[in-house]
């Protein structure tokens, strides 16, 4: 990637998690990168695939950093299930916490945005297939279907913790999912 590109990359992320997709223009992106609309354009043909390289690289940024954050939590697969939560609320503390940038992007973009909706809807199996993985690791029945709980809490505790700028519910969440881990352990 030329480092013009990465730049532009880097710069859109930076605005897009903080403003909103629309909110943030072109021209602001090029001026805040120190590239020329002129440059930007021989790299994105559109802001919308600028979106998505945006996505696509936030993609690999955020699941690595969350995936290493909770492997270093816990020393079994189930403490790393429950670790997810609180590896989510010390992002939720960060003063840079904006949000899920996967979830404002479908929230902004939910007309029909195919490239923008795809990267969003991989990023989120992604994260679930990741919980689906500690959950088999942990020998849970059913891993598949705790999985998608546990992805519906931790998707639940991101909004919330957006809306009401509280890092707390991580920790329901966690109580939550500790209870549906506990249940399906019990039909083993």
């Amino acid at each position: 990637m030329s480092v013009k590109r990465q730049q532009l990359v880097d710069t859109a992320i930076e605005l897009f998690a903080a403003n909103g997709f629309h909110a943030t223009g072109i021209d602001r992106i090029a001026e805040e990168a120190q590239v020329s609309k002129k440059t930007m354009y021989q790299h994105f043909r559109s802001k919308e695939e600028l979106i998505i390289a945006a996505l696509k690289q936030q993609d690999g940024l955020f699941r690595n950093g969350f995936m290493n954050s909770v492997d270093k939590q816990g020393s079994t697969a189930y403490d790393r299930l429950l670790a997810v939560f609180d590896v989510a609320q010390v992002w939720f503390s960060d003063k840079r916490f904006f949000g899920c940038m996967f979830i404002n992007a479908i929230g902004e973009y939910s007309e029909r945005n195919e490239g923008i909706q795809q990267v969003c809807r991989e990023f989120k199996r992604l994260m679930q297939a990741y919980l689906e993985e500690l959950a088999v690791e942990a020998e849970i029945p059913q891993a598949k279907r705790v999985a998608a709980s546990l992805a519906i809490l931790l998707e639940g505790s991101i909004v919330t913790a957006q809306v009401s700028g509280s890092p707390d519910c991580a920790q329901t969440a966690k109580q939550a999912a500790q209870v549906i881990i506990d249940d399906a352990l019990r039909q083993r």
